[in-house]
């Protein structure tokens, strides 16, 4: 039998898993959590084998930071994110703070099971999308900007907004608007926070 712990902050999303993996006779659900802080918790308490974490969550810490803290506990459950996003950034950083696994909310039911049971064994199990963009990372893969998306790239750094970019770099805000939808989707963000991190992450930015 492999004991599961819940984290999502959406009730109605947390109910689904509760009845999908209701139905399923060799795992079991201890607990459930509706925050980063009170996951750490439960899963201090509960000691779960596996923690089903969502990484975007409403209030207090998120999914990340919530992995940290509770993959540092004595005799640490693993923890198999689960969630809508796939950026280079979010599965960085979920892998950096020790999730054992990354699955995407789209994954067929009988995946997200062979995860679970994977996860509770310290196999990891990543989604077809997510282990191509490690792959990719891990072969040294960079994005290929172009100067003036380097520019713009430079000065979002500094955290300069749209306006002042324009400014800065004498066009429109309009062109900076377009120019940041073709960073957001080289760099496989769909944030300016995103951009930033992964082209640190990618040494796109001077030192």
């Amino acid at each position: 039998m492999t004991t599961i712990l819940l984290c999502d902050d959406h009730v109605v999303v947390r109910a689904g898993l509760l009845a999908l993996l209701g139905s399923e006779p060799d795992i079991e659900v201890l607990g459930e959590a509706g925050s980063g802080e009170e996951a750490v918790a439960l899963a201090a308490k509960l000691r779960p084998d596996v923690v089903l974490m969502d990484l975007q969550l409403g209030e207090g810490i998120d999914g990340v930071e919530a992995t940290r803290r509770i993959t540092a506990l004595p005799q640490p459950p693993h923890v198999l994110v689960l969630t809508t996003y796939d950026t280079d950034a979010d599965i960085t950083r979920a892998i950096g703070a020790g999730a054992t696994g990354y699955l995407l909310k789209a994954e067929r039911p009988e995946e997200l099971f062979a995860a679970i049971h994977s996860a509770a064994a310290g196999r990891t199990t990543l989604s077809a999308p997510v282990a191509s963009r490690v792959m990719a990372h891990m072969r040294g893969t960079r994005p290929t900007l172009t100067d003036r998306e380097l520019d713009i790239l430079g000065q979002l750094a500094r955290g300069l907004g749209n306006r002042d970019i324009a400014r800065a770099l004498f066009i429109s805000e309009a062109t900076v608007k377009t120019h940041l939808g073709r960073i957001y989707d080289k760099l496989g963000v769909d944030t300016r926070a995103g951009a930033v991190s992964v082209a640190k992450e990618q040494r796109l930015l001077p030192s």
